[in-house]
C-alpha cells in the first residue's frame, strides 16, 4: 500500500541566507566607506596638510556622486536584474576602494617629490599644491566608490521585496541594514591599526579585497525564490502571499524604454514623500560616520589609533547595532496588536524614532564632563536613525510594485545623498569659519561651538522630514497603475 500523501510541507527558511548575504554586503559596504574617515585626521592630513575644508569638499563630492549614482543605480538594477546588478555595484565600489591607495604616489609625482616625509615637510607653495592634488586624487577614487556603493541599497531593497512579504520587509531590512553598523563597529578595531602598522594605503587595499570574496559567494547563492533550488513550495508560498508581481529581469534591449518609465515615477506624492524623508535624515547619518572621529580629536585630542579612541567608536556603533535591529520589528509588532496597515504602522514607529535624535542636543554640554556622554547620546541618535531607515525603505515596498523598488530606492538615495553632500561641505566650512572667527554658540567658542550648531540641525531634522512625509502621503494609498 502507497503511503498518504504529504499535505503540510515543511517550510525552508533560505529566505534568511539570502538576508544574512546581503547584511555582510551593508557591511563590507561601510567598511569600504569607513577608510578614510577612520584614517584622514591622523595619518593623511599631516601628509597632504589637508584642513577640514578639504576633507569636507571630498566627502561632500562623494555624497553628489552617490546621489547621483543611486539616481541610476535603481533603474540600472531592475533593468539588469539582480543578481547581475549587485555583481557590478560590489565590483566597481571594490575597485574604487582600492584605488585610494594610488593617491600618494599621484601626487608625490605630480609635485616632484620623493617621498612620504618629503611630503610632509613641504612648505609654502609645496604644500598648497600637494594640498590639492591630494584632494583631487582622493576625489577621483571617492567618486569611483561612490557610484559602485549607490548599487547597494536599490539592490538589496530589491532582493529583500523579493524573499520577504511586507509584513517582515522592515525586520528583514532591519536585520541586512544592521551591516552600516557593524561595518562601521569593526572599522575602528582594525583599520586604523591597519594603518599604523602598515600605512593608511594598505588599509583601503585589504578592505577593498573583501568586496571581491563576496562576489563569490553571491555567484552560487543568489537566485530569483520561484527559480532557486533552496527554496520549497511552502517557502515561495510564503513570500508570495501579498500576491504581487514576480519581478523578472529586462531584456537588455528595454533600458531606454525604462529611462522614459523611470522618469514618470517623478509624478507621484510617494515619490517625493520618500525622497524627502531621505532628504532630511540621510546627512545626519554621514555627518556622524564621517566626522565622529574627528570631533573626538578636535574635541579631546583623542585619536582612532589609540585605546580611547576604539572603545569610543566601537561602543558607539556597537550600541547602534543592537538597538537598530530591535527598530526593525516594531511596525510587525504594531500591525500584528492593531491591524493597521503596513504604512500607518511603519509611520507610527518612525515618528517614535524620530523623537530620540532629539538627546543629540545635550552631547555637546555633557561633553564638558566626559567623552563618554557625547558618544553615547550620538549612538542613540544614531540607532534611531537606522530604526527609521529600516523603515523608511520598507514604505517603498508597501506602496510600489515589486518591479519599481530599487528605482525608488534610487531616486530617494539621490536625495539622501543631496542632502549628506550638503550637510558634508557645511560642516567642513563651518568648523574651518567657527575656528578662525573663534565664533561662540550657547556658551562654546571655536570649533566646539560649530559642532554645537550642526548637532543642533541632526536632532531636529527627523521630526520635520516625517512631518513633510505625512503632509504628502496622510494615509496608505499604493500605486497601482504601473
Amino acid at each position: 500500500m502507497s503511503q498518504p500523501t504529504q499535505t503540510a510541507q515543511k517550510m525552508t527558511n533560505y529566505r534568511w541566507s539570502i538576508c544574512i548575504l546581503l547584511f555582510f554586503a551593508t557591511t563590507i559596504n561601510y567598511l569600504d566607506r569607513q577608510v578614510l574617515s577612520l584614517t584622514w585626521d591622523e595619518f593623511i592630513k599631516p601628509e597632504f596638510h589637508w584642513n577640514d575644508d578639504h576633507y569636507g569638499t571630498i566627502t561632500a563630492v562623494f555624497s553628489f556622486v552617490y546621489a547621483l549614482g543611486m539616481l541610476f543605480a535603481g533603474r540600472f538594477i531592475d533593468w539588469m536584474g539582480s543578481k547581475k546588478g549587485f555583481l557590478w555595484a560590489i565590483g566597481v565600489w571594490s575597485v574604487g576602494a582600492c584605488v585610494h591607495a594610488l593617491c600618494g604616489v599621484i601626487t608625490e609625482s605630480y609635485a616632484g617629490v620623493e617621498n612620504k616625509l618629503a611630503l610632509v615637510q613641504a612648505t609654502g607653495d609645496t604644500a598648497v599644491v600637494i594640498a590639492t592634488v591630494s584632494m583631487w586624487a582622493f576625489i577621483v577614487a571617492r567618486c569611483i566608490l561612490a557610484l559602485g556603493e549607490a548599487g547597494n541599497f536599490p539592490a538589496a531593497i530589491k532582493v529583500t521585496a523579493e524573499y520577504f512579504p511586507k509584513k517582515d520587509r522592515a525586520f528583514a531590512t532591519s536585520i541586512f541594514n544592521a551591516g552600516a553598523s557593524v561595518g562601521a563597529l569593526f572599522a575602528p578595531l582594525s583599520i586604523p591599526l591597519l594603518a599604523k602598522a602598515w600605512g593608511w594605503e594598505l588599509a583601503f587595499i585589504i578592505i577593498g579585497v573583501l568586496g571581491f570574496i563576496w562576489m563569490g559567494f553571491w555567484v552560487f547563492m543568489y537566485d530569483a525564490p520561484a527559480r532557486s533550488k533552496h527554496v520549497n513550495k511552502a517557502e515561495l508560498e510564503y513570500i508570495e502571499q501579498d500576491g504581487q508581481d514576480i519581478v523578472q529581469p529586462k531584456k537588455k534591449g528595454s533600458f531606454w524604454k525604462a529611462v522614459v518609465a523611470f522618469l514618470g515615477l517623478f509624478k507621484y506624492r510617494q515619490t517625493w514623500a520618500f525622497a524627502v524623508g531621505k532628504f532630511m535624515t540621510d546627512g545626519v547619518w554621514w555627518f556622524f560616520l564621517f566626522w565622529t572621529p574627528s570631533y573626538l580629536n578636535a574635541q579631546f585630542n583623542i585619536k582612532m589609533s589609540e585605546g580611547l579612541g576604539i572603545a569610543l567608536i566601537f561602543t558607539l556603533y556597537a550600541i547602534t547595532t543592537v538597538l537598530s535591529i530591535f527598530g526593525g520589528k516594531l511596525p510587525t509588532l504594531i500591525i500584528n496588536k492593531t491591524g493597521q496597515d503596513p504604512y500607518s504602522a511603519r509611520m507610527k514607529a518612525m515618528l517614535i524614532f524620530a523623537f530620540f535624535p532629539l538627546v543629540v542636543l545635550f552631547a555637546q554640554p555633557t561633553g564638558t564632563i566626559s567623552p563618554w556622554f557625547p558618544i553615547l547620546l550620538i549612538s542613540i541618535g544614531c540607532s534611531a536613525h537606522q530604526s527609521w531607515s529600516a523603515n523608511i525603505f520598507s514604505t517603498v515596498g508597501d506602496m510600489f510594485p515589486k518591479k519599481a523598488i530599487a528605482s525608488i530606492t534610487g531616486i530617494g538615495g539621490m536625495a539622501g545623498g543631496i542632502g549628506s553632500m550638503l550637510m558634508q561641505k557645511g560642516a567642513g566650512k563651518m568648523f574651518v569659519y567657527a575656528d578662525a572667527t573663534q565664533m561662540s554658540f550657547l556658551g562654546f567658542t571655536g570649533k566646539p561651538a560649530g559642532y554645537f550648531v550642526i548637532f543642533c540641525i541632526c536632532a531636529l531634522a527627523y521630526l520635520v522630514g516625517w512631518s513633510i512625509m505625512k503632509t504628502l502621503v496622510p494615509k496608505y494609498a499604493p500605486i497601482t497603475d504601473l
